[in-house]
């Protein structure tokens, strides 16, 4: 544990003591969290338990796909909040699998940066409340490829990447998205054209000798780190935490945007349509849009905070690149459209032939 960490946790202790006594209404309530891996502080969660005297019971999953198969599965009675990103939330909300959220329950709602009040995937946020956000981008190693242009060239393009192998995400909008962009169709792509053109490019893609697999950002990182793989694609917090961890293995990897352009995403917390605990779910909700504990979240986990009110609070190398990119950098950067019936099942069913060949 780092210095910086152990200051983190002192103020999580600092802020327990201080929030006084603990809903009465909630003591001795279980509240069950599905979220991704290396997500929250464990500070956060034993400040929770100790303000409102309660056991907070944390499950992970590693993909949006994978999270909402298990909502689908019977975890939409089994959790009292999910945590996933932007383009998902009106899957979840076209499919019953959340409920609405009651306003008059978050308070601290107003906290939130003006950029994600009221969103398109979610108006009114009737539904979801932004939680971290960050983009995904490039990250090679330097020692394998070389100076290579901050391009989707080095996944895509094989004169600029012969040998070195590679991954992609499993991920189809991610890894569609920045095939897309390659492409000149832009990462926001939805036309079905431009989606076809750039399915027959990752499958092309997937059959060179190079190409290592499907794999994940957090994972991708580990694999960088031991030489497996050379290329791939990650969210700027997992990389600036694993480069702070090991800045020794991880000094000639890098991190880019590339210019063709590239994912900027929100995960949001949001409450399954048969959560066992709903009320306790809005406590939690309310707890984490606090401030202090919006600041303690980001410095913890090296991403970016959407609460306008904890920015002053932020640690510095937050308040920089790669986790707040440059304006040229925003520019960029746009979400992943959120698709619906027609559009998400052509979306599906090309990605089904890219896997399946």
């Amino acid at each position: 544990m780092t210095h910086r960490r152990i200051g983190v946790t002192a103020m999580a202790v600092a802020l327990a003591a201080g929030a006084g006594q603990a809903a009465a209404q909630f003591e001795g309530e279980t509240l069950s969290l599905f979220n991704w891996s290396q997500y929250m502080d464990p500070a956060i969660i034993e400040g929770f338990e100790d303000e409102y005297g309660v056991e907070v019971v944390e499950n992970y999953f590693n993909s949006n796909g994978e999270m909402f198969a298990k909502l689908q599965a019977g975890g939409v009675s089994q959790y009292d909040i999910v945590v996933p990103s932007n383009y998902y939330v009106s899957r979840l909300v076209e499919s019953g699998l959340v409920q609405p959220l009651d306003h008059d329950r978050l308070p601290n709602l107003d906290n939130l940066m003006g950029t994600f009040i009221d969103p398109d995937f979610d108006p009114g946020n009737r539904y979801s409340v932004a939680y971290q956000w960050g983009t995904t981008g490039l990250v090679y190693d330097r020692d394998a490829l070389g100076d290579v242009p901050a391009s989707w060239s080095v996944l895509f393009d094989p004169e600029v990447n012969p040998d070195a192998p590679f991954a992609l995400p499993e991920d189809a909008q991610v890894t569609l998205g920045a095939a897309c962009a390659w492409l000149g169709h832009g990462y926001d792509c939805t036309g079905r054209d431009a989606l076809e053109e750039a399915a027959r490019l990752v499958l092309e893609t997937k059959q060179r000798d190079n190409f290592a697999g499907f794999i994940q950002g957090t994972p991708v990182l580990q694999q960088l780190v031991r030489g497996s793989v050379a290329a791939g694609m990650t969210f700027n917090g997992d990389y600036l935490f694993f480069k702070s961890e090991d800045p020794e293995g991880f000094e000639n990897i890098e991190y880019v945007i590339p210019k063709e352009g590239a994912e900027v995403w929100v995960d949001n917390m949001m409450i399954p349509a048969e959560a066992p605990n709903p009320a306790l779910a809005h406590a939690f909700i309310d707890y984490i849009l606090r401030a202090e504990v919006g600041a303690q979240l980001s410095n913890w986990n090296y991403y970016s905070s959407p609460n306008e009110a904890a920015l002053p609070m932020l640690d510095e190398v937050l308040q920089q690149p790669p986790i707040t990119p440059t304006d040229a950098e925003m520019e960029s950067l746009t979400f992943i459209p959120s698709l619906k019936g027609d559009n998400l099942q052509f979306l599906q069913q090309v990605w089904r032939e890219v896997e399946s060949r």
